[in-house]
């Protein structure tokens, strides 16, 4: 008994210094704050491939291919972790918001054949797109920071009105973008140590009438 409340003190301890965190998965006791300006597709880096000479419109409809690339990439990326609900949301955004998303490719489309030589041209370009689109939303390192705000950006989508994704995505993907940067705790920068308790051994030959064989299994580790 002794040493389970050594144990539980100092997770007891963190826990009181932070503040009370939502049902929803948590990586960090205080994630990196990602957010960012409002953005209108012209900025560099929001979107994964320029677009010279497109219109408000043709900027606006790639940020709403983008951003539903991203969180696309997240529902496949991010079911390590179920709590985030990436992949439920990801089909309820289809769902809410499948017309917007269908006008905002074919916006996309007509850009690609209007600069194009050629309507096959254009189709190429449209394709090669939607591949760089998807690649620019590929991490590694910052997996859990991209996950849990993809997670948060989904579930704001399906509280969404129909036909204002397109502004969800002005304001949130920079937010989005920003996540694909490693990034770590906040609060507690230094890092978090948690007296490790291994527990003893169960095989059979390490006890007999109930009593640990130092002999076989070395010296008591508990108690």
């Amino acid at each position: 008994m002794k040493l389970l409340r050594t144990l539980i003190a100092p997770v007891a301890a963190i826990a009181a210094a932070t503040t009370a965190l939502p049902a929803s998965a948590q990586f960090f006791f205080q994630p990196p704050d990602l957010r960012g300006a409002i953005v209108t597709g012209a900025e560099p880096g929001i979107l994964a491939q320029a677009l010279p000479g497109a219109t408000p419109d043709e900027l606006r409809a790639a940020l709403i291919w983008n951003m539903r690339a991203g969180l696309n990439v997240a529902a496949l990326q991010c079911q390590f972790m179920p709590p985030l609900l990436t992949l439920y949301n990801y089909n309820k955004i289809l769902g809410d918001h499948g017309a917007e998303l269908n006008a905002s490719y074919a916006t996309l489309s007509n850009y690609f054949v209007r600069v194009a030589p050629s309507k096959k041209a254009g189709q190429t370009a449209l394709d090669q797109y939607g591949t760089r689109v998807y690649s620019s939303f590929s991490t590694v390192g910052a997996q859990l920071t991209f996950c849990q705000t993809a997670g948060e950006i989904a579930n704001l989508a399906v509280f969404t009105p129909r036909g204002s994704f397109g502004t969800l995505a002005q304001e949130r993907l920079r937010q989005l973008r920003n996540s694909l940067v490693l990034s770590g705790e906040q609060k507690f920068p230094w890092g978090i140590y948690v007296p490790r308790w291994t527990g003893p051994r169960w095989d059979k030959v390490c006890w007999k009438n109930e009593n640990w064989v130092a002999k076989k299994c070395g010296a008591q580790t508990f108690g």
